[in-house]
Formats: C-alpha cells, sequence, structure tokens
C-alpha cells in the first residue's frame, strides 16, 4: 500500500509538472461569457489571496462526479493562495500529504510551478484524495460570481472542471 500511495502522489506531481507550463487563466475584466451569462474577472493575487477556495464540484468531461474528490465532506479540497516572504504560493489543504506549489500569474494567466509533496504513507482513500487534489488544480483558471453572488473559481483541463467557490481565510492549526 505504501509502495502504490507514493506511486500515486509521484504520477500526479509528474502530470503536474507537465502540465504546469500551459496553465491559464482569462484575463477578461467584467466580461460576459455566451454560457449563461456569466461574468469573469481578472485574476490578481489580490483576488486569489483574499478568499480561500473551497472544492463544491468537480466533473469529469463527460459529467462523471470525481468521487474521489469528495470522500470526506467535513474536509473538502480547499485552496489557499498565499504571499510567503515575498513568494507566492498556493496549499492544497485537508490533504493527507501537505502539498503546495509556487505560482505566479503572467499576462493575466496563473502558472502553477513544480508542485511539491511530503511522502506519508496514506490510506488508499487518502492517498486518492491527494492524487485527484494535484490534478484538479491543473489547468485554466477562471474567476467568476455564483448565482448567490459568491466569487467562484473554476479550473478547467482536458480531463476534468473543478468549481471552488470562496470561503473566509482560515487559520493553520
Amino acid at each position: 500500500m505504501k509502495t502504490m500511495n507514493m506511486l500515486m502522489i509521484s504520477g500526479a506531481i509528474a502530470m503536474s509538472a507537465l502540465v504546469s507550463g500551459c496553465q491559464t487563466t482569462t484575463g477578461m475584466a467584467e466580461a460576459d461569457t455566451q454560457a449563461g451569462n456569466i461574468t469573469t474577472y481578472q485574476i490578481t493575487d489580490a483576488a486569489l489571496q483574499t478568499n480561500n477556495w473551497q472544492l463544491v464540484d468537480a466533473k469529469t468531461r463527460d459529467g462523471k462526479k470525481v468521487d474521489a474528490l469528495f470522500t470526506n465532506a467535513a474536509k473538502p479540497l480547499t485552496l489557499n493562495f498565499m504571499s510567503v516572504e515575498g513568494n507566492n504560493m498556493v496549499s492544497l489543504m485537508n490533504t493527507c500529504n501537505t502539498i503546495s506549489a509556487p505560482y505566479s500569474i503572467v499576462n493575466g494567466n496563473v502558472e502553477l510551478g513544480s508542485m511539491m509533496s511530503t511522502m506519508m504513507a496514506c490510506p488508499d482513500a487518502e492517498a486518492k484524495f491527494d492524487a485527484a487534489s494535484v490534478a484538479s488544480v491543473v489547468g485554466k483558471y477562471t474567476l467568476s460570481q455564483g448565482a448567490d453572488k459568491t466569487p467562484m473559481l473554476v479550473v478547467t483541463n482536458n480531463h476534468q472542471v473543478a468549481h471552488f467557490k470562496a470561503v473566509a481565510k482560515t487559520e493553520a492549526k
């Protein structure tokens, strides 16, 4: 099991490193999109760092729920964008391993650096959650508002679409 967990995390980290060079986000400032008149906003460090971003939905391209991301409703995947000693970082919260990556915004596009992770042996469900979490943050970022005016961060890649809602920042425990 320990070897399988390491292989899953290593594979997810390798995938993120390969794909990280093509991660982008919309650079639109308050423009309606064709699908449902969703207003999108330019992504800035301030927009990302003001809130944490809690996963509320993730589906594959064929519409199936990404079950590995929803194994513990009490501990949803949450992204914490922050500045640490002048460097922008994103931390994936509620994962078994500690997972983070540097990020930058280049011409309105979010670009993740190489993922960093501890390599603890995790139970199978948690190892799958970790791998699915890494896969869900690799892609094109869009910032918009939900129907209730809650800020939403959407990450889209070739395999899935993940929706994160803004939640208040919490103190690390």
